[in-house]
């Protein structure tokens, strides 16, 4: 049997501090610090479950970042 991925590192930033940024800034601040991915969605968008390593999710209202998370 395979041994199982070891998925990289995805870099040591908290996500809080984004809040409150302009959308555009966090993103470049983010891909700054090491984020492979950032997905920036409206409030209530649907999205699946599943964590992915290296990324960086932004819900954007009024083109403010009004919640963010990892995964």
């Amino acid at each position: 049997m395979a041994s199982l991925p070891t998925p990289p590192a995805q870099p040591d930033d908290a996500p809080e501090p984004y809040v409150g940024l302009a959308a555009d800034t966090a993103e470049q601040l983010a891909r700054s610090r090491g984020w492979d991915t950032v997905r920036a969605v409206p409030p209530g968008t649907f999205l699946t479950m599943e964590f992915r390593s290296g990324r960086i999710n932004f819900q954007v209202e009024d083109a403010t970042v009004t919640r963010c998370w990892v995964g």
